[in-house]
Order: C-alpha cells, then structure tokens, then sequence
C-alpha cells in the first residue's frame, strides 16, 4: 500500500469548551487593548509594531492553553510486514516439547523432542505460506538470545520486542516462538504495552511443558578457596531431585588425579538437599575437583550432574594467645595440643594471682601493650579470666574487641569455676559473649555423673565438630567422648548465634542449656566453650580428637585474616566465590614501615578483570585505629579477577589475590516453561496465546486482522522546552521595545 505524501505534518489543537472560550475572549480583549493604545500614542508607527508583538505573543500563549501538538503521520510505503520472533536461548535445549500432527511430518506425532527442535520443525514448515500469499504481507523470521561464546548468556524477552517495534512502521502482528523463560532485563509486558497502543497484536506459541523434567540438579557447590595442607576442608552443596521417588545415591569428589572422596546421600522427593562433604588437601597449589551424582534411572538430563571447581592447598601459621589465671587441667592439655601442632605459633600469658606471671617456653611476661603487637595474633583464647587486679584490664578487653571485629581475628571464652569471667560482662568484650550467663551460679555447676555433649543440627553439620575423616563416623565419634563433670551457668543464647552442642541432660527455661555457641563479630567470630573437660577427650585415644578439635578451632577462626595476606596489607573478601553480577566488598588491615596499624594513609587497590580490563579503587578507611579499609567492586564476568593492594607511598611488594569467579549458567535447560508470562503479553496487546497443536488456526486470524494503520508521532508543543525559550525571548523583546518606546 502506497502513498503519494509518505510524511504528513499537521498542528493539532485540543482545547476543552471552558478553555476555548477563555482563549477567545482573551484575544478580544487584548485586540481592544492594542488599538486604544495604538491610537494614545504619538509614535504609532512604532506603537504598531510593539501592539502587533503584543497580540502575537497573546496568540501564542492562548495556543498553548488549548495544548497544541505537531503530529506527523507517517504513511507506510511498503507492505504489511509480520515478524516471527524465535527463542534461541540455552533453556530451549530442554528435551519436553510435544510434536504435534501438522509439524510431524515424516516423524511420529506427539514425539517428544527438544524446544529448539520444535522451533525448527514449525519454521521449516508450510504454515506460513498463506501469509505471503499474493504478496499481501512481508514475513520476517528472527532469533533472540543467541547464545554468546564470552559474556552471560541469558534471555531477555523485552529488548527484541522493542527493537522490532522501533525498526518496523508497517507491523501488521508478532509471532512469538517461546519457553517463556526470562532472566535479564526488564519484563515484557512493559514492551506489550507499546505494541497495544500501535495496535500491533503479539500471537505467543507457548514451547515446552509446565512440568519439571525428571532430573537430578547440582545446584551449587560453595568450597573455600583455600585450606591448609594436611588439614580436612568442608565442601557444602546442594541437589535439586525433579524425581517421584526418593532417591538413595553416591556423591563423589574427585581431583585431577583420580583421588575422590563418596558419600552416601538420600535425595527427597521434588525437593533440594543441602549437604557437604570432606576432602584433604595434600599438596601447596591449586587443585582442580570436580563433584558429581551418577544417573539415575528415568533422569533425562545428565548435563547438570557435576561441577568443577578450583582450591588452593597452603601451609599456614595461625599466632595464637592463650590468657588465663591457673594452670587448670583444660589450659595445661590445651597448650600442649597447639604447641605441638606445626602450623601454630603459640604464646601464653598465665596470671597467676599469687606467684605472678608465669615463664618457660611458648610464655609471655604480660599482654601486648601496643596495637602492634596485639594485632599479630590470629585467635586469642580468654580461660578463667576476667577484669581485675593483676587481670586484665578494660583497656585490654577493649582491644581484644577491637582486634575481632576490626581485624577478623577470632577469640574463644573457656569458662572456669573460679567464674572471673563474670567480670567481662562489665567490660566492651560483654557483646561479643554470645551467651547470657546465670549470675546466681558464678562457679558454675558441677555433674555427679560424667554427662556427654548432644550436637545440634548446627553442630552436625560443622567443621568445628567434625572429629572423624568422614561425616557417617563423626556421630559415633561424639557418643563415645567421655564426658565432662562441670559445666558454665548458661542460662540461653544470644540472638544471631549458632549452638553447636548443648547439655545430654539438663534444660533451662529455654530449652537445652547451649554449651557450645559460635557468633560472627565484625569481621572476626567468637567461640564459647561452656565446658573445661575437652582433655578427657584423650582417653583411650590420645591427642586424636582433643588435637583435632583444637586445631580445627584455631584455623576455623583465622581463615579470614589469611586469605592474603603481606608486608602492608591484608586482604579478604566476600563472598569467597562470587557470580557474575555479584558485588564483592573487599576489606583491608593495612599497617606501617614498623608493622602497626596504620593510622594514616591511602590503600589502593588494582583488579584486572578475565579479559584483561584494569581499573583502580580507592578503599575507605574505617573511623578506627585498626587501619581497616573497605571497598566494593561488581563481578560482571566468570573467570579469575586478579587484586593487586599497596598503601600509598610504600615500596614494599604488594598484596596479591585471585578471585575465581563461578561461571552462572542462567540458561538452564530442564527447567519448566512458563507460558503464563507468553499469555500475559499476547493478552496485554489484544492477542491471545496459541497452543501448538492450533497453528493452523492463528493463520486465518492473522489473515482477518485489519491492515497497520499510519503512525502519528506527536510532539506535544505546550510542553516542549523550545516553546519556553521563544515565550521568553519575544516577552524580553517585547519589554524592551516599550522602553525604547517611552511607554512605561
């Protein structure tokens, strides 16, 4: 269909009946006014000029109140156009699409094929032929969200849509070929809205089943990245069971070598399954694992069974201080389980209230006075120590806080009879005490009978308390512990904490008295140990459990702060393994030329991105004497994101990281289609949702739809800027002109 004027430029006025009676009486009235005073004037020649100026600009503000617009009408020179839009994102790998009898062909109707293969059978089909029939109508056939080989692949239904509607002016209908999956950008029934007020109708194919194929799904796995040699790490992840049944299978950890690791799980039906499992890093570097579910019978997607991941082994040396008051059987059994451990380096402060401090290997005369040499320790462990005379004092407590929360050191209160750390609770170390203790029972309570310690489902599924090479023997493990005769006066624990264990026997108002309770504190955590028999632990079996557990305390806390650390500046981040779009917040200790926390200064930060891309932020420093720093960047694509961290002005090495960021398949297949969102849009544009099997039919309603309609683009002219810029220039000029005039 043709036009002899492809572009038709109209004004439009739109004046209400009150409106258009106001502007009119207002021109006639001002018309009078020019003419009084034309005729008053001595000057008429220039009074008529300044009048005629007078009623123009009158002309034009009473044109404005009638909400005038410039509508240009475009009229099409080509024929109708109806686009195809086909999905050809990764979800429609997903093998659930029904084939009906008009695609089927050759092929067996109602088969089961991938989306894509559908899509590809209904374009390769004669039904659209009708549609270009006579040469009534242009077809256009274009995919969206084809995957990319860099970047994040996802879909986005909107952004083709609106780039459609922008390219083409003669659209007579939209065929949308769809799962109905989307992930990025905005949702679509914004772009169906536009196609409403074009009067362009989007008929949805809705592709794919309501239903989850029936399939085993890793979804996660979220290891450390790093842990030390010799030493077990927990690797948790989690299973998504689309199965009818419950499902008994093996989960196995294997690393390049052909080393691995199983473990018997149960898989609920319809359900996800959070769980871990342990692995013992033996060599420094990098490792590549790789965690994996076999096939289950019926499963029809394998592709989404493993996952691989990288973690760094590394020897460590964890500073730990042990401060307490008498050298009671829990302090003497813990000393020697963390100075015969090689990577801890051990240093205790025994204040003796009547002999003084103590000495020999491995001890300290008096705490650290400065935040220099406080700030080297790694964990600090408070026994029967409190507030007071030849103690520790509130100066010192408040630097233990501040070496936790500022710092991300860890600090553990192992209670005694003596109860000195009921004077804590008077000092700033009393938030970070993650339980309320009974002031009525100060020395603690004692047990007749040797009473065991009861994990909690925290408890089970903690590093801390894992005491057996493998998850099935840890429970064993603990029911055979000896127990323990003496236990802190724990009333309930705080809000934000995890209990690990608590009492076998005794309850308190608030249920099992929790003995043993983990809390996060700044950037550090705490531990409360309620008990002071975890050297009985020995019996029958040595250092075995009691080193273990100790161990696996010291390192638990020091993770953070040796993540990377360096001469200047120590780094750590999280989250640990972060996904594309992810915002990482980075946080640094950084200290001077003679190790202390440095007061003043800049610390920067250069991160090169996994396709070579550089930039530089700037930390900000905490309001603290820590010399703690803070920063965040975005994560926009998979891969290793190097960190290269200098205080400002020093020559020392830098402090290097690697981030490994999780590649994010957002498009995953075996998911179920949603055409609800198909059937929103095709409603939104006065359209409707076409099932498969009734492709024949959307060929005669889009035939029967009226032909497009000109566009009208409007501008609305009351309301533009430039309608304000002539306004004032002519009400300027006319100002001036009176003065020249004389006519004030």
């Amino acid at each position: 269909m043709g036009a002899l004027f492809p572009r038709t430029p109209l004004l439009h006025l739109n004046p209400t009946p009150l409106t258009l009676w106001l502007g009119i009486a207002a021109l006639l009235g001002v018309a009078w006014l020019c003419v009084v005073s034309w005729k008053r004037s001595p000057h008429r020649g220039r009074t008529a000029a300044l009048e005629m100026l007078r009623f123009f600009i009158t002309v034009i503000v009473v044109i404005l109140l009638w909400q005038p617009e410039w509508r240009t009408i475009i009229n099409p020179t080509t024929k109708p156009k109806i686009a195809i839009l086909w999905d050809d994102s990764g979800s429609m790998k997903t093998l659930d699409a029904r084939m009906p009898a008009a695609l089927a062909g050759e092929g067996k109707a109602d088969s089961i094929v991938a989306r894509s293969e559908w899509v590809e059978k209904a374009l390769a089909s004669d039904l659209w032929t009708p549609l270009r029939s006579g040469g009534a109508n242009d077809l256009i056939t274009r995919p969206f969200a084809t995957p990319a080989s860099e970047g994040l692949n996802g879909t986005d239904l909107s952004e083709p849509l609106e780039s459609l509607l922008k390219e083409e002016n003669n659209l007579r209908a939209v065929i949308l070929l769809s799962d109905g999956d989307f992930n990025l950008g905005q949702p679509p029934v914004g772009a169906a809205q536009k196609y409403r007020l074009r009067d362009v109708p989007i008929f949805t194919i809705p592709v794919g089943t309501e239903t989850r194929l029936p399939d085993l799904d890793l979804l996660t796995v979220t290891a450390p990245t790093y842990g030390i040699v010799g030493e077990n790490v927990q690797i948790p992840f989690t299973i998504r069971s689309s199965l009818d049944r419950q499902v008994r299978t093996i989960v196995r950890l294997r690393d390049e070598s052909g080393r691995e690791r199983t473990k018997n799980i149960v898989l609920a039906p319809n359900a996800e399954t959070y769980d871990s499992i342990l692995w013992r890093l033996e060599k420094e570097g990098s490792s590549t694992l790789t965690l994996s579910v076999p096939v289950e019978d019926g499963e029809l997607v394998s592709a989404n069974n493993s996952r691989a991941f990288t973690i760094s082994g590394r020897p460590e040396r964890i500073r730990v201080l042990i401060v307490e008051t008498l050298p009671r059987w829990e302090f003497r059994f813990l000393r020697n389980a963390l100075q015969r451990d090689p990577g801890v380096e051990l240093s205790c402060l025994l204040l003796r209230p009547e002999l003084g401090p103590g000495g020999g290997a491995d001890y300290i005369e008096k705490f650290p006075e400065t935040l220099e040499e406080l700030s080297k320790f790694d964990v600090v462990v408070l026994g029967d120590v409190g507030d007071g005379e030849n103690q520790l004092t509130k100066e010192q407590c408040a630097l233990i806080r501040g070496l936790v929360e500022n710092q991300a050191s860890g600090v553990v209160f192992l209670p005694g009879r003596q109860g000195n750390q009921f004077t804590l609770l008077d000092t700033e170390l009393s938030d970070l005490i993650p339980v309320v203790l009974d002031d009525k029972n100060k020395q603690g309570l004692p047990e007749t009978l040797a009473t065991p310690l009861n994990l909690t489902t925290e408890g089970r599924a903690s590093l801390l308390t894992m005491l057996g090479d493998s998850e099935e023997e840890n429970p064993e493990i603990w029911r055979r512990l000896p127990g323990f005769f003496w236990h802190a006066p724990v009333i309930r624990a705080k809000g934000g904490t995890e209990v690990l264990a608590t009492h076998a026997n005794r309850r308190g108002p608030y249920g099992p008295v929790p003995l043993m309770v983990t809390k996060a504190a700044g950037s550090g955590k705490v531990l409360f140990m309620g008990i002071d028999s975890a050297w009985r632990w020995r019996r029958g079996v040595e250092d075995l459990y009691h080193y273990r557990f100790w161990g696996q305390v010291a390192r638990w806390m020091s993770y953070q702060r040796n993540m990377a650390a360096g001469q200047r500046v120590r780094l750590f981040y999280t989250p640990e393994r972060p996904e594309p779009g992810a915002t990482v917040t980075i946080n640094a200790n950084a200290f001077d030329a003679n190790g202390a926390p440095l007061k003043e200064g800049a610390v920067s930060v250069d991160i090169a991105s996994p396709d070579g891309k550089s930039q530089r932020i700037e930390l900000q420093k905490n309001e603290t004497e820590w010399g703690s720093y803070a920063g965040r960047f975005k994560v926009d694509l998979p891969g290793a994101w190097k960190l290269r961290a200098t205080v400002f002005g020093a020559s020392d090495l830098p402090t290097e990281t690697t981030i490994l960021a999780q590649g994010v398949d957002i498009e995953k297949t075996s998911q179920p289609a949603r055409p609800d969102v198909l059937e929103e849009i095709a409603r939104v544009s006065r359209a409707r949702s076409i099932l498969p099997d009734q492709l024949p039919d959307l060929i005669g309603e889009i035939n029967a739809l009226p032909e497009p309609r000109p566009l009208e683009n409007r501008i609305p002219l009351w309301s533009h800027w430039a309608t304000l810029v002539i306004l004032i220039l002519l009400l300027g000029t006319f100002w001036v002109g009176r003065k020249l005039n004389g006519a004030f």
